[in-house]
């Protein structure tokens, strides 16, 4: 059988989205089946392995993937040059007010912001798998309450929301709106988008 850390390498380049650690240890036979440390020490040894590289491993809220690491992401970016998706500030805003405060409605989103918010904006996030609605706030027309999802996690490499740069006001949403737009070139993929994507 090849080494365990190879393996682990194949699985993770041939996945299309992060796999977690019972995923991985899903593909084996029972009887070759490593244990859960001999493989966290051969994800250890893979990351070790990618320093310097043009790949790096990384563990996010679904699990563990290679991507490019960041310092390469302006070249990588330019592979996709006719796809990459462009997300307004209002878009990055909202977003990032649903990560901090979730769960959260559509009418208290537009309370801190101070306009109105373009349906269009609450639909792209639902479509990329960003947000969903969890519940319902009990007062007087249900309003949907938002939160995140472990997608968004995964597309802007984070493990957890408590990675999220903290936010001492509701002005720190410009500069967590630039840390997110910061962040999603990085992936593996360049930007994940579809062909003719808009502004948004």
């Amino acid at each position: 059988m090849p080494e365990l850390k190879a393996i682990v390498e194949a699985l993770l380049l041939a996945a299309a989205e992060p796999l977690s650690l019972e995923r991985l240890l899903g593909v084996f036979p029972e009887a070759q089946r490593p244990d859960r440390e001999t493989l966290r020490r051969a994800l250890s040894e893979l990351a070790a392995a990618c320093e310097g590289r043009g790949v790096e491993l990384v563990e996010v809220a679904s699990g563990f993937r290679l991507q490019v690491p960041e310092a390469f992401a302006p070249w990588v970016a330019r592979l996709w040059e006719e796809r990459t998706a462009h997300y307004s500030r209002a878009l990055l805003e909202t977003l990032a007010l649903i990560a901090y405060r979730q769960p959260i409605t559509r009418g208290e989103i537009e309370a801190v912001r101070g306009v109105s918010l373009s349906g269009g904006i609450m639909k792209t996030l639902q479509e990329r798998g960003w947000i969903k609605v969890i519940g319902h706030r009990e007062v007087p027309g249900r309003p949907a309450l938002y939160a995140t999802t472990d997608g968004f996690l995964d597309y802007f490499s984070l493990k957890s929301l408590s990675e999220l740069p903290p936010l001492a006001a509701a002005r720190d949403l410009d500069a967590v709106a630039v840390d997110l737009e910061r962040r999603a070139p990085a992936l593996a993929d360049g930007v994940s988008s579809s062909p003719g994507s808009s502004d948004v």
